[in-house]
């Protein structure tokens, strides 16, 4: 199956498709790897609203999520976040060096979040 666009329909036949957990040893473990975008989401919302960053928090949500997803994590992140959180969910990727090669065009015009750059400098 091709996919050539992100949707509410199709979101989850792409995170299946991508998936890969040896570890995992039931579907309850795919959805637990599942919510952790859910997780992200929040904390990059609380973030905006509070000022507080967790960086470490979303920086360990991050990295199993790349354990699991690989590559499709950036898409299926940026499908969930919305667009007013995409700058600093943008900067916690060149943090990570995961930006991806293609089509990176599409984020040059994403803004980064230069104070959660500089929070996670510090690290």
């Amino acid at each position: 199956m091709k996919f050539l666009e992100l949707n509410d329909q199709n979101y989850l036949l792409f995170a299946i498709k991508f998936y890969d957990n040896p570890q995992a040893l039931t579907e309850d473990d795919f959805y637990d790897d599942l919510k952790r975008f859910k997780y992200v989401k929040r904390l990059l919302k609380r973030y905006e609203t509070t000022g507080v960053l967790k960086t470490n928090l979303i920086l360990n949500h991050l990295t199993i999520l790349f354990n699991v997803f690989n590559d499709a994590t950036v898409p299926l992140l940026f499908f969930k976040l919305e667009q007013n959180l995409w700058p600093s969910a943008k900067s916690f990727l060149l943090f990570l060096n995961r930006l991806p090669d293609y089509p990176r065009s599409s984020f040059t015009d994403i803004e980064e979040d230069k104070t959660c750059l500089e929070l996670l400098n510090e690290i």
